[in-house]
């Protein structure tokens, strides 16, 4: 392999790269012009997650102070996968508005402007992860592990959203419409967040729904953030919760690439 051969690959990464940092920098400064977007979204998890702990606390744990130790691991997975529906509207929105059209017409990376997207959409997962720990330690959450699995917690929190995103991003390609997008982009989350343990113990729940709720991708990330932040066997659903991650990008990136590529 000659120097030129190793350039030419060379060259196609730093452009795919900064390509890539262009567009999820045109995505932060959209929240900028339009702050009502980015105040409306994060009221949104504040509001749920002092209404879960306050209206659900005292029937699920006996004392809300209690109810905060289980509920807010679990509700870090929810603030994440509830804001990667975001990316479906957008996505649907660029297309319908034209603007899909005229990004493949310049001398740009195909696969960047939805690299670019989800990796914005990353940025405001680990945002609102940092708001969500810091409103649930005011009202009485604490960490009881040591501080580098409560960061990995975190960490694993934002990085199960940005999966997410890459599954929502195909919903909005596919959709095309703000309207379908905004219904396609909800509809199956419910199920996945609600039949998990992100709220109440998997025990509580009818037999045939526990079979579901112990196999869930949400599931295993959840319990898996809870031990990082509380303590626990960690390794059992760590493994899990990596695997599905992967299985999701490994399935939806190529999907979702391949569909933008065929956008007439």
């Amino acid at each position: 392999m000659t120097g030129s051969d190793v350039t030419v690959p060379k060259q196609k990464f730093v452009w795919v790269f900064k390509d890539t940092l262009t567009v999820a920098w045109r995505n932060v400064l959209r929240f900028r012009r339009l702050p009502r977007l980015l105040v409306f979204s994060t009221i949104q998890p504040v509001m749920l997650l002092l209404l879960f702990t306050y209206v659900f606390g005292g029937a699920v744990a006996d004392d809300a102070a209690a109810y905060i130790q289980f509920l807010l691991p679990g509700f870090l997975i929810q603030v994440v996968v509830f804001g990667s529906s975001q990316t479906a509207v957008g996505l649907a929105e660029d297309l319908s508005g034209g603007l899909v059209d005229r990004f493949r017409s310049l001398p740009m990376s195909r696969p960047a402007f939805l690299a670019g997207r989800t990796l914005a959409d990353t940025g405001r997962y680990l945002f609102l992860v940092a708001l969500i720990i810091g409103i649930g330690s005011a009202i009485g959450f604490r960490f009881e592990n040591q501080a580098l699995p409560a960061i990995a917690a975190a960490l694993l929190a934002v990085l199960f959203g940005f999966a997410f995103t890459w599954i929502t991003a195909y919903i909005g390609i596919m959709s095309k419409d703000v309207e379908t997008a905004q219904v396609a982009g909800f509809v199956w989350i419910f199920p996945v967040v609600f039949a998990s343990s992100m709220f109440v113990p998997i025990d509580t729940m009818p037999g045939w729904l526990q079979a579901f709720a112990r196999n869930n991708p949400v599931t295993f990330t959840v319990d898996t953030v809870r031990t990082l932040s509380l303590g626990g066997a960690i390794w059992e659903n760590l493994w899990k919760s990596l695997a599905s991650i992967a299985g999701i990008l490994l399935v939806f990136v190529p999907l979702t690439v391949d569909r933008y590529r065929r956008i007439p």
